[in-house]
């Protein structure tokens, strides 16, 4: 696994971070929505009695970044269920935040560090340091927490935060509107807590060897899906997928499975939703909108 792929993959890695009150320090003001534009993308499915949206989300932004527009606030407007990747309001984070924490934890007797060879311990303490995060504060949990920290920590302090990420803002612009969740966050964290020991500890030094790079990987992802460039960020994503049995993990399979959940959607329950994923599942081979055309279910581009 490595930078681009949980950059784009996780909900639960940007909102364990929102919830943590050190960390996550953004705010969403009520917004009118801005002038119709060409992205971010955005997409319908629909049968006699039902209308589901599919919207693709950046997990984490800066506060500056406009993406709210009419064609988006519409659809919202238009939909009685706001459902996400994972529920995000304060009493699933403070759960999810135990979960963590319980999955997390290392053995007694057994550290981080005594896990690393040698050099990889001094890349580690030293990629610590430029965070100013003693060591000894990560002693006790295993490498996949580690990486997913060290991977989120850097842009939160380059003024990315999940506070102002696409699901959060829809949270509020949904009001008192019904919610729901494709995933549980305890799913997302085994994604990464059943890793196998030394591809948690390659995923942890992949984030420790290009901790300045993460800033870089995300600003070029937002602009592809700000642009409405939904082949252009495939290629971006597809060039950090270099590890098949963890692609099919982190998107393929999910894809899958809410495809299926589309498609039961659809013939069961009538309304109208408006379901908010990972830009990186309605991007690129094996999307959540080609596996389900393969269910001969036609899929629009709205926006």
């Amino acid at each position: 696994m490595n930078l681009r792929q949980t950059i784009t993959a996780s909900a639960a890695a940007f909102a364990l971070l929102a919830a943590t009150p050190a960390l996550a320090d953004g705010h969403v003001e009520a917004a009118e929505p801005g002038p119709q534009s060409a992205g971010p993308a955005l997409w319908k499915v629909a049968d006699e009695d039902t209308t589901i949206y599919l919207f693709g989300t950046v997990h984490a932004l800066p506060q500056e970044v406009e993406w709210y527009d009419e064609e988006i606030a519409a659809a919202l407007t238009a939909s009685d269920t706001l459902v996400t990747e994972i529920r995000m309001d304060p009493e699933s984070e403070q759960a999810m935040q135990m979960t963590a924490i319980q999955k997390s934890l290392l053995p007694e007797g057994t550290t981080l560090r005594s896990l690393l060879t040698e050099e990889q311990t001094t890349a580690y303490e030293a990629a610590m340091a430029t965070l100013n995060i003693p060591p000894a504060q990560f002693d006790r949990i295993e490498p996949w927490m580690a990486g997913l920290t060290l991977t989120m920590v850097p842009l939160l302090m380059e003024g990315y935060s999940p506070e102002t990420g696409v699901e959060k803002s829809l949270m509020k612009y949904a009001g008192e509107k019904s919610q729901d969740a494709l995933e549980t966050a305890e799913f997302q964290l085994n994604i990464f807590d059943t890793l196998p020991q030394d591809k948690q500890i390659a995923f942890m030094m992949e984030a420790v060897n290009n901790m300045g790079q993460a800033k870089a990987i995300l600003d070029k992802m937002v602009a592809e899906w700000i642009e409405g460039d939904a082949d252009g960020l495939a290629e971006l994503i597809n060039e950090g997928m270099d590890d098949p049995v963890l692609a099919e993990a982190l998107l393929y399979n999910r894809n899958a499975n809410w495809a299926q959940w589309i498609d039961s959607r659809l013939e069961t329950t009538p309304g109208t939703v408006f379901i908010a994923v990972g830009a990186a599942h309605l991007a690129g081979t094996k999307s959540v909108q080609e596996l389900l055309e393969k269910r001969e279910l036609t899929v629009e581009r709205v926006q």
